[in-house]
Formats: C-alpha cells, sequence, structure tokens
C-alpha cells in the first residue's frame, strides 16, 4: 500500500495487512497480541475456550458471564451501598497561559501510568500548549525517551495525536473558536483525590448537594461529605479494588464522569492519553491506543472520534465541539427565535442560529478505537454529557414561556442536578480474584452477569417524594434492557418518556404497564417519575426483565410476576438491578407535568418537518447488517445497496452523502439469529417505518441516533429513516453498536462532501512516529455518490411522511400548542 500522492486520483489500494502503514493494531497476530501480559486465570480460561470448552455454560444453555466462570460477590448483598452521583469534569474559560511549560507526567515504567499526584498536578494546571486550528506536530511526545525502550529508535513524534494538515484541521475554527476548555487523562485505575470537587456546579453548598441534602455526601459513609476524596474504583466496598491495569477512567478515578455544556458555547476537549506503553500491560483485555467519540453531536468529522483517527500514550487530542444547532447556516439565521438559545447565567436567554428542533440533551461519549471499542468502553472510556438549552435548562422555577421546566432544582440559573440524575447501567462480570474480566475470543457480543449502575454493583437511591428526571443509558456492551418500575409489594409504578435517544420528543409519552421499551446499546431514555405519591420509607425498584442466552440478541422478556416471585431462575442479569428510598419533601415542586404534554395537549419539541420536494429528491441508501460463511474473527458484515457485504476497512468509502442533502436509509436486519442496535453518527433522524409499519408513538414523537433491529415485537427487522447532512464535512462512520459486532467488524465509513466534491479525504494512518495518509478506496461501492437507485424508485417510506406526525407544526416550527406549563 502506498502514502497517498495528494495530486493523484481515486484508485483503490491494495489492501496489505502486514505493510509499515497498515495501522499498528492490525499488524500483529490478534491472539498472540492479547495474550501477552494475561494473567494465570486468563490464560486458562484461554485454554478452556481454545479447546472448544465453555468454563461457563449453566442449566438452560445460558452462556453468562460470557466464557467464564460466575463473578463471585465477596459477601456483596444488593441494595447495601449508596450510588454514586457521576462526577463532574468542569469547564474553565480559554486563556492562554504563556509561561506554562510541564508536559505530562511520565509513568515509572513502559507498564504503568503517571503518578496519581503528579497527574493530578498536571490536569490542574491552565490548557497548555494553547490549541491550534491544524493539529501541533512542532512539540514531540513528553514521553518519547522513554516510549523507546519499548520500540527503538523513533525518528519524530508529536505530542498532538490528530492527524495533520488541513484534513484534520478544525473546520470553522475561528467561526466558532472554544469559549472554554476542559481537560482530561485517560488513565489506569487509582484512588479519587478530589481533583474534580470545586468543578461541581452546585460546589456541594446549594440544593440537595449541600450540607444537610441528599447528595452531600457522595457514598454515604462517614468522612465523605462534601468530597470524592477517598473513593477508590471498586464495584462495592467488599469487593476487591480495581488493579492500574484491569480500569482505564477517565482521570482514572471514580465516580464515573459528566460534563455539563451549554448551546452557543463553544467548547475545546482536550483528551490525555496517559495509558501504559506496553500494549500488553492491560491485565488481559483493552487497547492503549484511544480515539473519543461525543455521541451523537452535532460536531466536525475531526472531532467526532473517527475510528481510524487513534492517538497514543503520551499525546493528547484537541476536540472542539462547536455546541451549534444543526440548520446553523439556514434556519433562524437573525437569531429572532428565543427557542434556538442557551442560558446566559442571568436568567435570560443567550439566542444562537439554528433549528430549536434540533435541540439535543442527553449525551454520552467513549472510546471508539477500530477493533477495540468494546474492550475499550467496558474498560471504563466512558461518560455522560448533558446539553442545556433555552429549552431543557435545568432551572424547574424559571417560567419564561420557552423553558419546559423539567425536574432539576431552582439553585443554580441553569444545570441543576437535584432531581435530574444521569444513570449509566451496564452488565459488567469479574474473575476470582474480583478484577474486571473481559472474553476477548468470542464475536456474538460479550454479556456480564452482574448489574452495575454508576459503577456500583445494584446500589440503592434516595430520592424526595416529588417528581425526578432520569437520564438512562445503554452502558453494555451486548446486553439489551426492558426496565420496569416496582414497589417493594410489586405493584407497577407508570411514567413518562420525555426524550429519546438525547432528544426532547414531541410529546411526552406515558407507559401504564410500567415497563420502557426495548433498549439497545447506547440508547437513551429520559423519563419521568412521580415519587409523590410514596410516604418516607417505602422502596421501589428498577427492574430488567429482558433476557439474554447469549451477545446475538435478546431472546425473551420475562413476566415480571415470575421475576418478582422468584420462580425465574435464568439470566443472572434479569431482576431488580437499583433501589429508590423515598425520604419526606418539604419544598415545592415547580417541575412540568408530563401528564399535560401527552399526544393530543401540549409539545414540548417538535420534529421537524421535509417538504415534499425534499423527500421526492432525497438520497436512498440500503445498508444489509449480515454475518459472512467465513469461519474468521470478523464474521460482521455490511451491504451496502446491494453489492457485496464488507467488514470493516477505514479506508473503504461506503456512502458519501452530500452537505444540505437530505437522505433516507433503509436499515435492514440480514438474519433472524441475531439483532443489531444502528448508529449512523453525526446527524439525527427520525423513523419513517419499522418492520414496514408506522412506529410506535415513542418513536413516531422523537428524533433518534440509534435504531434497534432485530426479530423483537418492538424492534422488527427493518428501520427506514430520513435526515439531513449539515454544517460540516469529512469521514464518520455507521456500525452496529453491539461493540462486539463492530469490532468484528459491523462498521463502515461514511463522508459528508460539498456538493460536486469529486475526490474523497485521504485515510489517516497513524503510528507511534506520526500519522500518514493513503489513498481512500472509493471503488468497492460504486454507489457510494448516488446511493439505492431501485429503493428511490419504489419510493420505499415516503408515504409515512407528513404533518400527522407533526399536527399544526409549519415548516419552521410554529405551532399553536407548544409551550411551557
Amino acid at each position: 500500500m502506498q502514502s497517498i500522492n495528494l495530486s493523484g486520483g481515486l484508485a483503490a489500494p491494495t489492501i496489505d495487512y502486514h505493510s509499515a502503514t497498515t495501522p499498528p493494531h492490525r499488524r500483529l497476530n490478534r491472539m498472540q497480541r492479547q495474550m501477552k501480559g494475561l494473567g494465570v486465570f486468563s490464560l486458562c480460561l484461554t485454554a478452556a475456550l481454545l479447546c472448544g470448552t465453555s468454563l461457563a455454560q449453566t442449566s438452560g444453555g445460558f452462556d453468562i458471564p460470557t466464557g467464564a466462570p460466575p463473578s463471585p460477590l465477596f459477601g456483596a448483598t444488593p441494595f447495601s451501598q449508596k450510588m454514586v452521583l457521576l462526577e463532574e469534569i468542569g469547564t474553565q474559560p480559554l486563556v492562554e497561559c504563556r509561561t506554562c511549560t510541564s508536559t505530562l507526567p511520565q509513568p515509572n515504567n513502559i507498564r504503568s501510568s503517571p503518578n496519581g499526584a503528579a497527574l493530578d498536578t498536571f490536569l490542574r494546571e491552565p490548557i497548555h500548549p494553547f490549541p491550534t486550528q491544524e493539529a501541533n506536530i512542532v512539540l514531540p511526545n513528553p514521553w518519547q525517551d522513554l516510549i523507546e525502550t519499548h520500540t527503538g529508535k523513533l525518528d519524530q513524534t508529536a505530542i498532538e495525536g490528530r492527524p495533520p494538515g488541513e484534513f484534520y484541521a478544525h473546520q470553522r475554527w475561528l467561526e466558532f473558536f472554544p469559549q472554554v476548555w476542559i481537560q482530561t487523562a485517560q488513565s489506569g485505575a487509582r484512588r479519587n483525590e478530589g481533583l474534580r470537587d470545586d468543578q461541581q456546579r452546585h460546589r456541594y453548598a446549594v440544593g440537595e448537594f449541600a450540607p444537610g441534602g441528599l447528595y452531600h455526601n457522595t457514598t454515604g459513609r462517614a468522612g465523605f461529605e462534601g468530597t470524592t476524596v477517598g473513593i477508590q474504583v471498586r464495584f462495592h466496598p467488599n469487593m476487591p479494588i480495581q488493579q492500574p491495569n484491569s480500569v482505564w477512567t477517565f482521570d482514572g478515578t471514580s465516580p464515573p464522569k459528566l460534563i455539563t455544556v451549554r448551546y452557543g458555547e463553544p467548547i475545546l476537549f482536550r483528551h490525555y492519553n496517559a495509558l501504559p506503553i506496553d500494549e500488553g500491560a492491560n491485565n488481559g483485555f483493552g487497547r492503549h491506543t484511544i480515539t473519543t467519540h461525543e455521541h451523537n453531536g452535532h460536531h466536525p468529522a475531526e472531532s467526532d472520534g473517527f475510528a481510524g483517527a487513534f492517538f497514543f500514550p503520551g499525546q493528547f487530542y484537541d476536540y472542539r465541539w462547536p455546541m451549534i444547532l444543526a440548520g446553523t447556516d439556514t434556519i433562524n439565521t437573525n437569531k429572532s427565535d428565543p427557542r434556538a438559545g442557551a442560558p446566559d447565567g442571568k436568567g435570560g436567554i443567550m439566542r444562537i442560529r439554528g433549528d430549536f428542533r434540533e435541540t439535543m440533551s442527553t449525551h454520552w461519549f467513549h472510546d471508539h478505537m477500530l477493533d477495540f471499542t468494546s474492550q475499550n468502553v467496558y474498560k471504563g472510556n466512558a461518560a455522560m454529557s448533558n446539553f442545556y438549552s433555552a429549552l431543557d435548562r435545568g432551572n424547574e422555577g424559571l417560567d419564561d414561556g420557552v423553558n419546559l421546566r423539567f425536574p432539576s432544582g431552582t439553585a443554580l440559573d441553569w444545570g441543576n442536578r437535584d432531581y435530574d440524575i444521569n444513570l449509566m447501567v451496564a452488565d459488567k462480570a469479574w474473575d476470582q480474584s474480583g478484577q474486571l474480566f473481559f472474553n476477548i475470543f468470542q464475536t456474538n457480543g460479550f454479556l456480564g452477569n452482574q448489574m452495575l449502575v454508576n459503577g456500583l454493583f445494584k446500589p440503592f437511591f434516595e430520592v424526595r417524594a416529588r417528581r425526578y428526571r432520569f437520564r438512562i443509558l445503554n452502558a453494555s456492551v451486548a446486553r439489551w434492557f426492558k426496565i420496569a418500575l416496582v414497589t417493594a409489594a410489586g405493584q407497577r409504578v407508570p411514567f413518562h418518556m420525555i426524550a429519546n435517544d438525547g432528544n426532547v420528543m414531541q410529546h411526552a409519552v406515558r407507559f401504564p404497564d410500567a415497563i420502557l421499551p426495548s433498549q439497545g446499546i447506547a440508547e437513551r431514555y429520559d423519563i419521568v417519575v412521580d415519587f409523590s405519591q410514596f410516604k418516607p420509607g417505602d422502596k421501589l425498584h428498577f427492574v430488567n426483565v429482558l433476557e439474554h442466552q447469549d451477545g446475538r440478541r435478546p431472546n425473551q422478556e420475562i413476566p415480571l410476576e415470575d421475576i418478582l416471585s422468584g420462580e425465574y431462575q435464568g439470566d443472572p442479569a434479569v431482576g431488580k438491578f437499583l433501589e429508590f428510598r423515598v425520604q419526606a419533601y418539604d419544598g415545592t415542586d415547580l417541575s412540568m407535568n408530563p401528564a399535560d404534554f401527552e399526544p393530543g395537549k401540549k409539545q414540548m419539541i417538535p420534529l421537524p418537518t421535509f417538504t415534499a420536494e425534499e423527500l421526492n429528491n432525497a438520497t436512498h441508501r440500503t445498508f444489509v447488517f449480515g454475518r459472512s460463511d467465513g469461519a474468521d474473527d470478523k464474521p460482521w458484515t455490511i451491504n451496502t445497496d446491494g453489492g457485496q457485504g464488507f467488514t470493516m476497512d477505514p479506508r473503504r468509502l461506503s456512502a458519501a452523502p452530500n452537505k444540505g442533502g437530505v437522505e433516507i436509509w433503509h436499515l435492514v436486519n440480514g438474519g433472524g439469529g441475531w439483532a443489531h442496535p444502528i448508529h449512523p453518527h453525526f446527524e439525527e433522524g427520525q423513523i419513517l417505518k419499522r418492520g414496514g409499519l408506522p412506529p410506535p408513538e415513542w418513536e413516531r414523537f422523537a428524533r433518534k441516533d440509534m435504531y434497534r433491529i432485530g426479530d423483537l415485537p418492538d424492534s422488527l427487522q427493518s428501520v427506514d429513516i430520513v435526515m439531513r447532512t449539515r454544517e460540516f464535512t469529512g469521514s464518520y462512520v455507521e456500525h452496529c453498536h453491539n461493540t462486539t459486532h463492530e469490532d468484528t467488524s459491523m462498521l463502515l465509513r461514511f463522508d459528508s462532501q460539498n456538493p460536486g466534491q469529486l475526490i474523497a479525504i485521504p485515510t489517516p494512518i497513524p503510528d507511534w512516529d506520526g500519522v500518514v495518509y493513503v489513498e481512500t478506496n472509493a471503488t468497492d461501492v460504486p454507489t457510494f455518490k448516488i446511493g439505492d437507485l431501485d429503493a428511490k424508485a419504489n419510493r420505499v417510506g415516503l408515504e409515512a411522511v407528513g404533518n400527522e406526525n407533526n399536527e399544526n407544526t409549519d415548516n419552521n416550527g410554529n405551532s399553536g400548542n407548544s409551550g411551557s406549563n
């Protein structure tokens, strides 16, 4: 394979995975690479798996946890520890420090992360070197001398891992120049020393975070009043502390992290890689190269976390998130609509350009490393982000006719979290010594046998007798959930969904049976629960009712009564996993009543509409998610527009939507034995049809970035979606978010291109000594420009589009029945 000649054409390169420009993680035999550094238990497990023996098969055919014995509990019991809330990594104004010269502290050796105290000292300093539009390749990797003891002499290195030059330069840099910044480091697990205490917006001083409030004490144990100092990375106080190379987290610490940002305030997110230089220093799984995806921000490609734009230990990558609304270039360009805006910090609205109907709320960010996303995310590279806006302000008391007043609190102008709770729900497993375990040798999907919430084994959470908002993220590798809410006596507690995949819906949807729809990996459901009907001392539980037997797909929904009675004894992750303990409330609940926003009543955020001309001229694309007949370690494929099914190659271009265009994508499951949660990066879409039928109302009134396909009653085998591509260009990906499937290798590249663009941007190939570009393969998928003409001729899905989904809403989002309560 040749490095690119920038004046050349589009000829496809010869793919040679042993060449010097091949990504380094593909040069070694996968098994040899991963076996390096495995512990005794993992080696024994590996031997069993290679011989065709499963250590984990239990009665009923359940392989949970995948390929391993059950995780020991070390005497821990459910609901015996307080749930921690996510810890904010605060933003700071971007100011250049001309006297700062320190660099990321070196570790003591190639198998460790930096000293924790030294890392905290560094992360407290002002950001330096100052961010630049193109990648900073002037300064060397500060760990170069130590790296060379492992790699040999390197010709050159760079402090920033972002690919250099114009192709990955920050788009519209001066127009959306960062106003605030955040820096963190991916690092091995360590004790929290309070680095972020003074970055919490509440400062442990107001509302429920003040002394005497429910959440002033972070753990419920003595000595944790108003601080996270002393919190260890472990799943329960009875369980062992995680070793530095068992868990790799943001800052290296627990609790899991949260960023709180607002529209109209561009942010520079500097992510340092402080992981071990030796790729074998991983306690059996995980890759020390990373790339960060803010899921699913309206961000330019160079800051989206492209799977092939990863960076190495010692480096940083500057992600610039513009924090703009989709439609910035074409809608509300005079900033006249107050619904398109953000809190100004003084009770008012900072107006911005764009389509207020594209406002987003609940996000998360995580690793997207090519071939290693599942391992790295599972190992701790995952956090959440809350987007605040004029509509979703995080202040339930401010009644300005725009703010929707979701449950939150009132002490701060915006971003109150007293009654607005992020929940990262995931299944995990650990070995007999208590260290986090992952099976790297299977391809169906890894399942854990223990349920964690915000990194803790089955915690309890104290709530006031009032309304709460819960932002529920499925942060698993392969497990889907269906979550029910019941009292201690087993009575169902109805609730409302107000947001789906981070997008506030047009209408709140009530679930009278108290069970959410299936929730695939990476889907977010925001719900409002009213605890005012309960008395102090009452207990309620979240219950998972969706059974898996393996990681290919969910097997069935288990009757709630069978779970609560104890009759069901199958999948160990089915059952109660979070307990709510009701406490007295003597305040006034000022939050909106979601019943006022049910279908036929007031609107929250109306859906964008599409004109007949846009739909008639839309480009159609068909993606079939299937499985190859081969017996290799990458069986999952994507077939584009009726062509050949391919595994992932970051050099292959499969689709090239035009910036400003409308696209209709047909996502199809290629078989009945598996299910896939599909995620196209960059833009939100609307579901036109699910399995050829109109979608249910919790999707009909929603914009989404995750689309479940599979043989389930609320998923079905196909989804047709419509979306616009706007503002930015560059390389993005679409993939299955069962991240085992993604890594093996259900992932493709698509480029947002300028109309009339003839040459695809080249593909970056990172290595220790820098990034080279190679030509992009634009010949394997000949329809990458024109799409699926047969699907367009058949007008698949177009009959489902119309104002029936938007009631009185016109094409500019105006409505006669919208507004706050």
